[in-house]
């Protein structure tokens, strides 16, 4: 029956390595939906890998700024004007005036998927000029969009005060790892951190952190802080500690992530997307059993309390980050709690039980009409 419904997914994002849509276009179209995702086609795109579901990939002339924006917004919309679909689903505020004006040209259903709060993440809300550009699309486009989900209770919270709307929560959560007979060696002295390397992500009290700490640092990501962050790396003469691998496939980092001995998962308390954050790298580490370190913010301070799966860092200072890896490395009997209670909140927290949510979400659309 779900055959002749037809979803597409819009995103600006190059789709070999969004992990979140690689889950949920899989488990809609292993479920019978016909899915398409239209992502973004960069230089050094490498080839899409084999899913279940269609893939098309937008090549722009400019790749960052306003004119990018301006410019993927104008594709998408022309792409999406000659496709066929019951339902568009707009991926954050970077893709939702084409995937509004097509629902309402075709008169099909829409959706929000907000992974953030976009007008509040750093890069956004410390530039007056393009936080009010993006609050206007946001404040006109949101309240259209009266069906959505977000990735965790605070964030739907927000998006009902501001808005009105009544959005799900969707974890965005790994698939649960089966237990290996023969568990990777840990390297002692790697720490890993994955995710997007962009502004906000505290680099700037990470890196020097190292000048200190007798361990190396692994990056697996990329994003609009990159150049800055090579240079932190110079400047500090880290170069024999800091390694940047860009992004890689999701069975690469993977075996990063079990491979290494903690994992760092820190942002600035600036702008209320941060604050209210919950990424997936989060639970990616809960899922390996990896010991990581934490901002205490009220996502985690949630999870935290009820698992004792994380150490938890009041502040981001090169201090703060230096004590609480240092702790780890030196406390075994913390380090092994916080890893078994990983491997129980493993259990809570994964794909398989909020894939049901998401199952549930577009049945319920089409069930309704």
């Amino acid at each position: 029956m779900n055959r002749s419904k037809k979803l597409i997914f819009a995103v600006t994002n190059d789709l070999n390595y969004d992990q979140r849509m690689i889950r949920i276009c899989s488990s809609l179209a292993l479920a019978g939906y016909h899915v398409t995702i239209v992502g973004r086609l960069l230089r050094g795109s490498i080839p899409l890998a084999v899913m279940p579901y269609h893939q098309f990939r937008i090549r722009c002339f400019f790749n960052r700024g306003f004119i990018f924006y301006a410019e993927f917004n104008f594709r998408l919309f022309c792409y999406l004007l000659y496709k066929k679909a019951n339902l568009i689903c707009a991926i954050d505020l970077d893709t939702i005036v084409p995937c509004y004006l097509i629902s309402v040209v075709k008169n099909i259903y829409r959706v929000y998927d907000a992974h953030e709060l976009f007008c509040e993440m750093k890069e956004v809300v410390s530039r007056p000029r393009i936080y009010r550009f993006w609050k206007r699309i946001e404040k006109f486009m949101v309240p259209r969009f009266t069906r959505g989900y977000t990735v965790n209770d605070l964030l739907a919270a927000e998006f009902n005060r501001l808005y009105g709307v009544n959005y799900e929560t969707i974890r965005n959560v790994p698939y649960k790892n089966p237990q290996p007979e023969n568990e990777p060696e840990r390297d002692k002295y790697m720490v890993l951190y994955q995710g997007a390397v962009n502004e906000g992500r505290c680099f700037e009290s990470l890196i020097p952190a190292f000048k200190t700490l007798n361990a190396s640092l692994v990056v697996c990501g990329n994003g609009n802080f990159m150049d800055q962050a090579r240079k932190l790396v110079r400047e500090n003469q880290l170069e024999h500690k800091i390694q940047f691998k860009g992004w890689v496939s999701p069975e690469i980092l993977k075996s990063y992530t079990q491979r290494a001995y903690i994992g760092v998962n820190v942002i600035e308390n600036r702008g209320l997307n941060n604050t209210l954050s919950l990424s997936n790298r989060f639970f990616d580490y809960i899922q390996s059993a990896l010991p990581q370190v934490c901002v205490n913010y009220p996502a985690y301070q949630q999870i935290v309390r009820q698992f004792n799966c994380a150490y938890l860092i009041e502040d981001t200072s090169t201090a703060s980050i230096v004590n609480a890896i240092e702790t780890l490395f030196n406390d075994d009997q913390l380090y092994n709690m916080i890893r078994a209670n990983c491997m129980k909140a493993a259990g809570v927290f994964n794909w398989t039980i909020e894939e049901q949510k998401l199952l549930a979400f577009y049945k319920n659309i089409f069930e309704s009409a």
